[in-house]
């Protein structure tokens, strides 16, 4: 007998061609239209990434007052040239790096200065954005305005890494407070940039199919066996937030691991990482060595750069360090070849004609289920 799990009527508000099920045991997976349709991809790129919090890297080259550090955001997909900007106060603001008077781009390069001055017609900003001087303007009306000052966004610091949003539509809480909350004893803050471990991939494969693999562990024994050796993946569990969720597991016996202090829900438990995904792109991966950050950067419907940042604490537990085993994140370039392998064969698989989509795991696709109804409330 199968078992009832409730009228199919009871789909959510979603646009009926992305529709989601709301009980993943019930759900079929989104519509493949949504990964191969040009302009599904258009409309993603302002109602998902213009509109929610994104990761912009880590502060430590703005340390200084008078620091000036450029960031593209999302370069690839939405190219919106920014500009940290750390004035003689020692406050750090987000600015545009393109001149309000013919878009010219401000600074190329990290640097310090006293003002921010455009090399093409030397009009000047000081480091909180308004413009203090333009030659040749004498006579202009009504000038300057508001609109000839910098335009600002807002920046929330979070541990020395900064978050900004173009359009921002929420809270950043709803994305950080379950970290925060679930790791107080982990001292994020202290962890520092490895330039060494960057890392940057660009495969063919559509970046949604990336984050799904991601916020599944079902895979794992099948397709990463150097990461299974590390895991006691019959403890795998999976935990959603608002905008976001969590994957961890048991450290096998002789790996490195976690060992949370009275208090934390894992105490007295070897966990051998923490994996949080947070809304859109994000994954933040803690390891007893420090913390991996993958950000999923879409180029097309079918081309994906993923950009890798390690943050160490502890150098020992990293792969040539004393302990007996590298642990879960001891070798992330071969899981990473591993993931992009799968999701390369499933782009390709997913043009099928014969294929429109598949079912969900109840155990272990909650968070892709999550993922999905997220995509479908947005597309």
């Amino acid at each position: 007998m199968s078992l009832d799990c409730g009228s199919a009527l009871e789909l959510d508000m979603s646009p009926p061609r992305f529709a989601i099920h709301p009980m993943v045991e019930s759900a079929s997976t989104i519509d493949k239209d949504f990964y191969l349709d040009p302009a599904v991809f258009v409309r993603m790129r302002e109602a998902i990434f213009a509109r929610n919090w994104l990761w912009l890297g880590d502060a430590s080259d703005v340390a200084l007052p008078g620091s000036l550090a450029p960031r593209e955001l999302m370069p690839g997909l939405l190219d919106e040239p920014l500009l940290l900007a750390r004035d003689a106060a020692g406050v750090l603001r987000l600015l545009s790096n393109v001149c309000t008077h013919r878009g010219n781009i401000l600074v190329h390069e990290a640097c310090r200065a006293a003002q921010i001055r455009c090399g093409y017609h030397s009009r000047r900003f000081d480091l909180a954005g308004p413009m203090t001087f333009m030659p040749g303007f004498e006579g202009a009306c009504e000038f300057p305005s508001a609109r000839d000052h910098l335009p600002e966004l807002p920046l929330h610091d979070w541990h020395g890494h900064l978050f900004t949003a173009i359009h921002a539509h929420e809270s950043i809480d709803a994305l950080l407070a379950p970290i925060d909350e679930r790791l107080p004893w982990l001292d994020i803050a202290g962890l520092r940039p490895d330039p060494a471990r960057a890392r940057s991939f660009e495969f063919d494969a559509h970046w949604a199919l990336y984050v799904e693999n991601y916020l599944e562990g079902l895979h794992i024994p099948f397709l990463h066996p150097g990461l299974n050796a590390a895991l006691d993946i019959g403890s795998y569990r999976y935990e959603l937030f608002e905008r976001g969720n969590l994957q961890f597991a048991l450290a096998r016996d002789g790996e490195f691991a976690f060992e949370p202090p009275v208090g934390s829900p894992e105490h007295g438990q070897r966990i051998a990482a923490y994996y949080f995904w947070l809304w859109p792109n994000l994954m933040l991966n803690f390891y007893p060595w420090g913390l991996s950050v993958n950000l999923v950067l879409p180029l097309s419907p079918a081309r994906t750069r993923v950009i890798f940042r390690s943050f160490v604490g502890d150098e020992s537990k990293l792969v040539g360090g004393t302990g007996t085993g590298a642990g879960a994140g001891g070798a992330l370039d071969p899981v990473e070849m591993e993931d992009e392998a799968a999701v390369i064969a499933v782009q390709r698989g997913i043009r099928s004609r014969l294929y429109r989509g598949g079912r969900y795991s109840p155990e272990h696709e909650r968070g892709v289920h999550q993922f999905h109804r997220l995509l479908a409330a947005a597309a």
